[in-house]
């Protein structure tokens, strides 16, 4: 190779990392932008869900107060009116400090009941359950507690059962189990759909591959992967695509404390 042959190859060598450099700045800032786009979004699916599930409570205390006002000159019944109205009350603050409080945005990793958690990222779906008449089994004790990014974990168990979901049938199955193993974490969610094939189960936690098409940012798993990884956890899946047997699990495991 002559010298000015070299020359231009260290030149254009030069030029291909420089360009592969930027293009992994840039992709990265567009991974960044997509995970922050699918937090809102999860979010926002959360508050309107939280806004549907107030509406009875609401509701019965529009009626309590009206019965209040018609038998006000009967003090027995104000005060059993005014008891009812109090469930109510606590009703409405159960719903909005277990769900609304997963949705804001912590920096530092705190204690939540993952049970809770897990109730409100069904609740985020709810809708496409009933739709779909999935069959929910939940295999949850009455409390875990970890020490977590609450939002960010409810991001990712939503993500998994949104993705059940679309895998599943009419009058499928989703099922979710929780389990504390000394100090560690781990969350199953698993559905009775058509499976992932074999030659896909590595793929599909890499960045922008997606078997929906257009329908898909193909970062999902990606962003859940980093995620549970920021948490110092893994996440695995085992699937089958046997016809009468085909199904997915994903299991997340992280400790129960982020040192």
């Amino acid at each position: 190779m002559t010298s000015n042959a070299a020359a231009k190859f260290d030149n254009d060598l030069t030029a291909a990392i420089h360009a592969l450099k930027e293009s992994e700045k840039r992709l990265a800032v567009v991974t960044e932008a997509l995970h922050k786009s699918e937090e809102r979004a999860t979010a926002g699916q959360l508050a309107l869900e939280v806004m549907h599930e107030v509406r009875n409570p609401l509701e019965a205390l529009g009626h309590l107060t009206f019965l209040t006002l018609q038998d006000a000159d009967n003090s027995a019944k104000v005060q059993e009116y005014m008891l009812l109205a109090e469930e109510q009350m606590e009703n409405l603050r159960r719903i909005t400090n277990e769900t609304l409080g997963f949705a804001h945005r912590w920096d530092k990793p705190r204690a939540v009941n993952l049970v809770v958690l897990a109730e409100a990222a069904v609740r985020i779906h709810q809708r496409t359950i009933k739709e779909k008449r999935i069959r929910l089994v939940k295999d949850l004790p009455v409390e875990v507690t970890a020490e977590i990014h609450p939002g960010e974990i409810l991001q990712v168990v939503s993500n998994l059962i949104v993705n059940a979901l679309e895998a599943l049938p009419a009058n499928g199955t989703l099922r979710l189990r929780l389990r504390r193993r000394r100090d560690i974490i781990d969350f199953l969610i698993a559905d009775s759909g058509r499976g992932i094939p074999p030659d896909h189960n590595e793929a599909i936690f890499q960045p922008f591959f997606t078997t929906k098409g257009d329908h898909g940012t193909g970062l999902g798993l990606a962003l859940s992967k980093r995620i549970v990884e920021r948490h110092h956890g893994r996440i695995r899946v085992r699937s089958s695509v046997r016809p009468g047997k085909s199904g997915t699990a994903f299991k997340i495991s992280f400790p129960v404390r982020l040192t």
